[in-house]
């Protein structure tokens, strides 16, 4: 049972951690984790649709974001080394131990075929995060935890309440088996309303993990306090849990006769994400609180890609992808903008490009790959929303989300060409900058080169697997 393999591996790789106290074997073993999850991905790969211990099934779409996740797991790990380098023993170990808990966690969510067990596994990616949000030991952090910990915890009962509504679907004898095959045969006889009732449960829920709205709040607060390297991961691969706890229950509903109210309620809910985004980004004054708008702004597209239907689904895992090369790269820039400017906050920031000149080479290349400018990737997929709008006759949709992004672009673009190329509004002299080694960026360029590329060419392997995932609307 190589799943069960990689679960007890990954358990004792956080003990040992813990236990041993060394900064060095820390390395050794975070090291080795990632390699062992991208190999773990290559074995998923080669047993698509594969089951293993009867609660985790190798399915295209978990596949498809568990190889995101261990795309990004050898950078997270490398400048996670390079944030918490200056960290006393204990800090340094906490902080590996529960980001490879972190990864374990979405790992398991990703490949779970059944709506109890993936609820435990998003539960449990709460605790992880948790304890890497208060790595800082800040006020701040503290205020932040508790917050997440909270708002978390409410969403993911919500999504129980609608997982309590999906056992109204089974007599009593069989209530217990909630699993996405079994729940797909009997759908149709299941009352719409309750249907109804539990989508909304399980957006709302769930959409603490998705950051997108009514629940967004929560990931916003938590980055400005997180390292870097955790926001990468928070404002990627753990959105993409929150999106498939989501697009796992809307696939199964859309057997039924509430697909038109499914979809409605996630474009209405995709607009309001965006219309936050637009306007939160306009007066940021935090960095990495506007790149966390900017990801409820993506979040909100993936889920009007969802309900326009089409093209669209095919976008929206497009978008995932793609936002999260782009994001990642953005927040490890982060990590490394603080180290040079001393600061997040915009007024305190600029001439980048004279202290940095590759850090400031990653933040215009990413903000043209976020912002969808020609030749980004995300160019493409936003291109495919608009035309699945147009196809199902949402003018209004189209038409609010255009003026909306026109807004996002102005306020991102005046940001990063101010910490670029302006003067500091506040002028800080009391720091001198740290000598950044341009390595460090190599990662960063690497992805965003990818998204530039995937706007040209997409990989067979990549189109088969995204084909596959919404294969049922394609029928």
């Amino acid at each position: 049972m190589t799943l069960l393999l990689f679960f007890i591996i990954s358990s004792f790789m956080c003990i040992s951690i813990v236990l041993l106290k060394s900064k060095t074997i820390t390395k050794i073993i975070s090291l080795s984790f990632a390699l062992m999850h991208i190999g773990f991905t290559f074995y998923c790969w080669t047993n698509l649709n594969k089951t293993e211990l009867s609660y985790f099934t190798y399915n295209s779409a978990g596949v498809l974001l568990l190889s995101v996740l261990s795309f990004l797991a050898i950078p997270t790990v490398y400048h996670g080394f390079i944030y918490a380098a200056g960290d006393d023993v204990k800090k340094y170990n906490i902080y590996h131990a529960a980001l490879i808990a972190l990864m374990t966690f979405m790992s398991g969510a990703y490949l779970a075929n059944g709506m109890t067990v993936l609820w435990i596994f998003v539960e449990a990616t709460t605790l992880a995060v948790a304890a890497l949000i208060y790595h800082d030991r800040t006020e701040m952090a503290l205020e932040a935890t508790w917050k997440y910990v909270f708002i978390c915890s409410t969403g993911i009962a919500m999504a129980y309440l609608g997982i309590l509504f999906l056992g109204f679907i089974y007599g009593r004898e069989d209530a217990a088996n909630l699993s996405f095959e079994s729940l797909a045969n009997i759908i149709n006889q299941a009352n719409p309303m309750y249907l109804k009732i539990a989508f909304i449960f399980v957006l709302v829920g769930f959409s603490t993990k998705m950051g997108l709205f009514p629940m967004h709040t929560v990931t916003i607060d938590a980055h400005s306090v997180a390292p870097p390297p955790i926001s990468a991961l928070i404002s990627t691969t753990l959105m993409n849990v929150g999106f498939l706890a989501i697009f796992r229950v809307y696939t199964l509903f859309s057997l039924s006769s509430i697909l038109p109210f499914m979809n409605h309620v996630l474009i209405l809910s995709g607009v309001l994400s965006i219309l936050i985004a637009a306007g939160y980004m306009l007066k940021a004054k935090h960095l990495k609180r506007m790149l966390a708008y900017s990801s409820l702004e993506n979040m909100g597209l993936v889920a009007i890609a969802i309900g326009v239907g089409g093209v669209g689904y095919y976008a929206a895992l497009l978008l995932l992808v793609l936002h999260s090369l782009t994001k990642s790269s953005l927040f490890y820039q982060m990590g490394q903008l603080s180290r040079v400017l001393h600061t997040f906050k915009l007024d305190e920031c600029g001439r980048y490009m004279k202290l940095y000149p590759a850090g400031a080479l990653v933040l215009i290349t990413g903000m043209i790959c976020i912002l969808a400018i020609p030749p980004s990737g995300l160019f493409i997929t936003e291109f495919m929303i608009f035309k699945a709008a147009v196809f199902n006759n949402q003018w209004f949709v189209l038409v609010t989300v255009i003026l909306l992004l026109c807004f996002v672009i102005y306020a991102m673009s005046t940001r990063i060409m101010h910490i670029v190329f302006s003067n500091p509004r506040n002028e800080n002299y009391q720091k001198s900058p740290e000598k950044i080694n341009p390595v460090e960026t190599v990662s960063q360029f690497l992805f965003l080169g990818v998204v530039f590329v995937m706007c040209f060419y997409q990989p067979p392997i990549l189109v088969d697997l995204i084909n596959q995932s919404i294969s049922i609307f394609l029928k």
